[in-house]
């Protein structure tokens, strides 16, 4: 399942030095406005601890976690709708994505340029605000002047719905008013998803601050995003990019000393993948035995057929049965067989729907 969660900001708050946390890559990472040229795609694996419960266990000749793909964005400024600084490629590059990372400067330093003279978050926030809607306004704008005549015309039932749709989220964007945040119908969504509105993606912010911040706790800056992110039902990482980035060419257990020492319990960049993982509506099932244990990526919501084809179109063709038993349980009772004498192995149908943590033998027959 390919899933990308695209980061954003303005030039210079730390959006490449905490891409290379992310994939430690060592992309370009300059203090002027446009390092990143192009989207840098990088792959994030997944903490998770309960993969390392099952190698333990199942002593596998393979391991696989799961993972998503993380997008760095080139800096937008003021007048991209219109054409500023990358302009409408960026604004191309956003709307490839399923979900926005959007980093908040949240420190001052006088040897950072920050492109609009001082540190601001709300004005910054607001400023990427304007030109996503000015971007899905003009889109509406196109649309609707081909379709109104017909729908005028014609009275044809889809296409007087759909100017409706355009109309109803029109008048939301001229107020100001992200799609994200609008009470659409179902039938009203699967209108909108067809022209993958930048506006109508899930948001998160990450507030970049100083490293003494992280260990002292939230600033004047932090506190201030929290709040407008509160009021847009949208959450808040706190994190140091420049940290994280160093963190990230430490061992695993280095990181853990160093984090005690700092007395923090979880880095930023794994409080932010398993945010950006749970914004994107995703959970993990797996697969385990003497050859191989997975982690497997699904969408919330997502059938034990339509789950089986994850893995491969053939399982889900011929999908017969799944086996089932939740990790809990197997850590519970510590084996399979345990598991199954006290009655916690199912055996379920296509239409079961997967939960976050199910282990899964599929039967099936091609």
């Amino acid at each position: 399942m390919s899933l990308k969660a695209g980061i954003v900001g303005l030039p210079n708050v730390g959006k490449s030095t905490l891409f290379n946390a992310i994939t430690k890559k060592n992309i370009l990472a300059a203090n002027y406005p446009f390092a990143t040229i192009e989207p840098n795609v990088g792959i994030v694996t997944v903490p998770d601890e309960r993969l390392a419960y099952l190698e333990n266990l199942y002593l596998p000749k393979n391991t696989v976690p799961t993972s998503f793909e993380f997008t760095d964005i080139a800096g937008l400024v003021k007048g991209a709708s219109n054409g500023e600084g990358l302009g409408n490629k960026f604004l191309s590059h956003i709307r490839e994505t399923d979900a926005i990372v959007e980093v908040v400067r949240c420190f001052d330093d006088e040897n950072i340029t920050h492109v609009e003279g001082k540190t601001d978050p709300i004005r910054d926030i607001e400023i990427i605000n304007v030109e996503l809607i000015l971007s899905d306004l003009e889109i509406i704008d196109n649309r609707l002047n081909k379709i109104i005549k017909k729908a005028e015309t014609t009275k044809d039932k889809a296409s007087i719905f759909e100017v409706n749709t355009l109309t109803k989220a029109k008048t939301s964007l001229e107020e100001s008013i992200p799609l994200r945040q609008v009470d659409f119908s179902e039938e009203e969504l699967l209108i909108l998803k067809s022209f993958n509105f930048i506006t109508l993606k899930p948001i998160i912010y990450c507030a970049n601050v100083l490293e003494d911040d992280v260990v002292i706790g939230d600033n004047n800056y932090t506190k201030i995003v929290k709040d407008y992110a509160s009021k847009n039902n949208s959450s808040v990482i706190v994190m140091c990019a420049k940290m994280e980035s160093e963190l990230s060419e430490l061992s695993d257990e280095d990181k853990k000393v160093f984090l005690n020492e700092l007395g923090i319990s979880n880095s930023g960049l794994d409080k932010l993948i398993f945010a950006t993982y749970n914004l994107l509506g995703l959970e993990t099932f797996f697969t385990s035995g003497k050859d191989e244990c997975r982690a497997w990526t699904f969408k919330k919501g997502m059938n034990a057929k339509s789950c089986a084809g994850l893995i491969h179109s053939d399982i889900e063709r011929g999908f017969i049965k799944a086996e089932v038993m939740s990790f809990d349980d197997l850590k519970e009772y510590g084996n399979e067989l345990k598991v199954k004498e006290a009655g916690k192995l199912r055996l379920e149908g296509k239409d079961y729907l997967m939960q976050d943590g199910d282990i899964v033998y599929f039967r099936f027959n091609v």
